[in-house]
């Protein structure tokens, strides 16, 4: 492990906390990782798990949301031909499960946050504290939506969603990117390392090679193209730059742009499918 660089909690806690490399998967780590990770997700703050619409950071943030959802179950209906049980593993205050049950699919969701349960509970949508409360079920569709780069103990967690998979099903995990040129450019101030919520950070390579150890192939990448815009507001925000609209807007643009050609998006969507199914 090398130092990457150090950054520090601008959302909750103004804590510092060091990025470190792994050459080999090519990814990095948060250190330390907190023993108490629940504190650092309880502020109004953190949009993740609320559903304000106060501020216009907030508004935007939910009006994206909504086109995101769309995008999504676009992507897994290439996916999926007959069988539509479906299940979210982070699912927040359930916006995407709620969806996914209107556009024709049997869903059910994870979410540890009580207080993120509540507010999906007001709109109708039941959500599941941890996998054990779902009993023996199977899904032919798991979705990690900006998840994956929250989970402790990384690895086990991953066998204990995979083992919920359909033997032909489609694994869909979205994470951040460090590798993109927004995350470069705004370097300790960037957003998506959201320190200490987030304990990795994944490069194309990393995903690839993580998934590999569980016998998961990437079929299909898609571009998260909405979180560079989103990302370079709330860095240029952390940067103390009261001009960030203009400045995030171009910053965003031309990561886009650039990633076009690089293919390192802010963010992006690895549809995955273990190796030993046919693509499809």
């Amino acid at each position: 492990m090398k130092l990457y660089l150090k950054t520090k909690d601008f959302s909750v806690s103004g804590e510092f906390f060091e990025l470190h490399w792994d050459p080999q998967m090519d990814m990095l780590s948060t250190f330390p990782q907190p023993k108490d990770i629940s504190r650092y997700y309880e502020s109004e703050d953190y949009i993740s798990h609320t559903d304000a619409k106060s501020s216009f950071t907030d508004k935007l943030y939910q009006w994206v949301k909504r086109i995101n959802l769309r995008n999504k179950t676009q992507i897994i209906d290439s996916q999926v031909h007959k069988l539509k049980s479906l299940l979210d593993f982070g699912a927040g205050t359930g916006d995407f499960v709620l969806h996914a049950q209107a556009s024709g699919y049997e869903a059910k969701g994870i979410e540890p946050s009580e207080r993120a349960r509540g507010l999906a509970e007001r709109k109708g949508v039941s959500l599941y504290s941890n996998l054990k409360h779902t009993g023996e079920d199977k899904f032919q569709v798991i979705t990690l939506w900006h998840v994956l780069e929250h989970l402790p103990n990384l690895q086990q967690q991953i066998i204990e969603i995979v083992s919920r998979l359909n033997q032909d099903g489609t694994l869909i995990v979205a994470v951040p990117n460090f590798k993109s040129f927004d995350a470069k450019h705004y370097g300790t101030y960037w957003a998506g390392y959201d320190v200490p919520r987030h304990l990795w950070h994944f490069s194309r390579t990393a995903i690839e090679k993580i998934f590999q150890q569980h016998n998961f192939k990437i079929v299909a990448v898609h571009p998260m193209w909405f979180d560079a815009f989103y990302v370079s507001m709330l860095s240029e925000k952390y940067k103390g730059n009261r001009r960030y609209l203009f400045h995030a807007f171009l910053v965003g643009l031309w990561s886009n742009i650039k990633a076009c050609f690089t293919k390192e998006h802010s963010s992006l969507i690895y549809v995955l499918k273990r190796e030993n199914n046919p693509i499809g």
